[in-house]
């Protein structure tokens, strides 16, 4: 019994595309086709979501601000998350606030990556390669 439920579960997960097998596999719904959540990191302990909100304003509609805040401390933790309304708004906001100095220091922005509850977030690290510093060259 245990394995036909598997077998249907796979035949599910998996479709077909020009007669090549496609796994698809969903911890909880599929992936949204929009990105439209920034990651910003490098923030400095003065900024509020307020001038936050004020700094990426330009770029479109910000729906949300969102300061992480150290649970022991109350200070911030030195980034956050600005989501749009749209995911164009989105991707000019990082093009161009990437590297900008907000408040003296210098942004970090990148798509925010949706967490699945329970799950461990994997991010793929690139290695050192020919890294001159090192001698590995």
């Amino acid at each position: 019994m245990k394995n036909s439920i598997v077998s249907i579960a796979r035949r599910a997960l998996t479709t077909t595309v020009n007669n090549t097998a496609l796994n698809l596999r969903y911890y909880c719904s599929p992936p949204s086709s929009s990105n439209a959540k920034l990651f910003v990191g490098g923030l400095s302990w003065s900024v509020n979501e307020k001038s936050l909100q004020d700094a990426f304003s330009s770029f479109g509609e910000v729906t949300e601000v969102k300061i992480i805040y150290d649970r022991d401390t109350g200070r911030p933790r030195g980034f956050g998350f600005v989501h749009f309304s749209k995911e164009e708004d989105a991707v000019s906001a990082k093009d161009a606030m990437d590297g900008k100095a907000l408040l003296g220091r210098p942004l970090r922005i990148s798509h925010a990556l949706e967490r699945v509850r329970g799950e461990p977030v994997v991010v793929p690290r690139l290695r050192n390669t020919g890294d001159s510093s090192r001698g590995d060259a």
